[in-house]
């Protein structure tokens, strides 16, 4: 069994790979080089380079009913490792993005890796996952809002009959 600790870390590194990829390609572009231009990054060498491919996307009828298949989307993979800097050892990084986005799978690995090691975390939570996190959240707050604008409010009229 997993101690609390361990579930989470499991649960923050879930949450800031969500972000990465789910943040826009250009967004996640920009993000990546003013961290770059911050401070140098460590070297990194790919583990497996970009790869897209399908997977296919499954669904419940009601959101609890019986599993379906939905159909397939295009997804890339990348997983990087960084090198060993001194006292801290070499980091694996990882990332699955949806679509062909082969730069944006390598950018959101390294960004995994360097949010593993204690001496990057702050700084890429604070340049990084933050900015896009709050882009993500005023984007889904915009959909919301278009929705919203063709929601139907049905009620019932009481009948004067008795």
């Amino acid at each position: 069994m997993q101690s609390e600790n361990a579930t989470q870390a499991n649960a923050a590194r879930a949450a800031w790979l969500r972000v990465l990829a789910l943040a826009r390609s250009d967004a996640l572009d920009a993000a990546f080089q003013r961290l770059a231009e911050a401070q140098a990054l460590p070297a990194y060498r790919l583990l497996r380079k970009p790869e897209s491919g399908m997977a296919m996307v499954r669904a419940r009828a009601g959101g609890t009913g019986a599993q379906f298949n939905l159909g397939e989307m295009s997804v890339t993979r990348c997983a990087v490792v960084l090198d060993q800097t001194g006292d801290e050892a070499a980091t694996a990084g990882v990332s699955y993005v949806q679509g062909r986005g082969a730069r944006h799978a390598e950018q959101a690995a390294v960004l995994d890796a360097l949010l593993q090691r204690a001496t990057w975390h702050r700084r890429v939570q604070d340049i990084v996952i933050a900015p896009l996190s709050q882009a993500l959240d005023e984007r889904a707050a915009q959909q919301a809002a278009v929705a919203a604008q063709t929601r139907v409010e049905f009620f019932t009229m009481a009948r004067g009959e008795d």
